[in-house]
């Protein structure tokens, strides 16, 4: 149905007054015959315009005996059910049979340095949140990072599993190196991860660490040992990063729960050493049950505990990785320079398919 549709039914509808209740030979209140006419003209309407349904002669007549038996006094729940009926089936109608439109692709897009973030009602309405402080060189749009490496990430923990600052599971020396390591490359790939859809090419985590391994920077005293311009020369990137575990623990009292996972990143020019950014991210994940009555405590203990859950976890070392790099700001400089790139090398592509066919 075109989009006019509803204007021109709307103007079918006869309007009246109080001081209008004029009776027809028939003994009908005109309003009655207000409802006739309205479903009449709407059934012609349709069936002339749009080519749907059809009425067989007589039908409109055993309409006007139907509907003039129905309550039509200003005010009436069925007279106005009715209309606001009818209303409805036709704005199916309409809703169903206008053509698509098709949305452009590459527009600019809206609140992209505001979307995700905390706002005050966040923090409100989340308990404990957390923090986030970080620094940005003054020179940071003029010498954006272009290709990062982001180095193997050091625990300030030593892989313990700590509840209320005390450690509940007892690990040998090797399983908690094993568990260091799970930590730490757990928070590193939340970060990588979400620094990979921003406007920077990101060298592979697995192939870091074979680099790495192969130059034999198996820990935090090898890899610092080695300047940065090394490391970018062995990695083939201007930019890399380093990270820190500061923590990862879970809290637990009854009605109260929480993760709480921290790390600090700082991203160092490979060319001269220079800090470009630094960032500090505190996250918490934790739900509070109060309760009085005793079963409801019993109830709302055990479901604060469960809240304890790995999948909980998750998302709390998801959000540190998210809220450092929310805090890095676009580097425009790098957008212009890969839009003007991928154009210049996509016009040579298309002029060599174009030589080989002529050849």
């Amino acid at each position: 149905m075109r989009a006019g549709a509803f204007r021109d039914l709307w103007a079918m509808i006869p309007s009246l007054n109080d001081e209008d209740k004029i009776y027809g030979s028939s003994g009908k209140d005109v309003r009655a015959l207000t409802v006739d006419l309205f479903c009449q003209r709407t059934y012609a309407y349709i069936h002339n315009h749009e080519g749907f349904g059809y009425c067989e002669p007589g039908e409109y007549e055993e309409r006007e005996t139907h509907m003039t038996t129905l309550s039509t006094k200003r005010g009436s729940s069925w007279f106005q059910l009715y209309l606001f009926s009818m209303l409805l089936v036709l704005l199916a109608g309409c809703a169903s049979t206008q053509p698509h439109q098709p949305s452009p692709f590459f527009l600019t897009e809206k609140e992209i340095e505001t979307h995700g973030r905390k706002t005050w009602y966040d923090r409100i309405m989340d308990a404990d949140p957390g923090s986030t402080s970080f620094v940005i060189a003054g020179d940071y749009q003029e010498r954006p990072p272009r290709k990062i490496a982001v180095l193997p990430f050091v625990d300030e923990g030593k892989g313990t599993y700590l509840i209320d600052k005390i450690s509940i599971k007892t690990r040998d020396k090797e399983e908690l190196t094993k568990w260091s390591w799970t930590h730490t490359n757990r928070v590193r790939r939340a970060f990588a991860g979400d620094l990979a859809t921003r406007e920077f090419v990101l060298v592979p985590l697995l192939t870091v660490d074979a680099v790495l391994a192969h130059h034999g920077i198996t820990d935090r005293d090898k890899l610092n040992a080695v300047p940065p311009e090394e490391l970018g020369r062995w990695l083939g990137a201007d930019t890399v990063v380093y990270g820190e575990l500061l923590s990862y623990e879970a809290y637990y009292l009854f009605f109260l729960s929480a993760w709480r996972v921290s790390a600090r990143v700082r991203m160092v020019s490979t060319l001269d050493g220079h800090e470009i950014f630094s960032c500090t991210s505190r996250r918490f994940d934790s739900t509070f049950r109060p309760a009085i009555a005793p079963i409801d405590f019993a109830i709302n203990s055990f479901s604060s505990l469960i809240h304890l859950r790995d999948i909980t976890l998750a998302r709390t070392e998801y959000e540190v990785g998210r809220e450092i790099v929310l805090r890095l700001p676009r580097a425009q400089r790098n957008i212009s320079e890969l839009q003007a790139v991928t154009k210049e090398e996509t016009r040579g592509s298309d002029i060599g398919h174009q030589k080989e066919k002529n050849d």
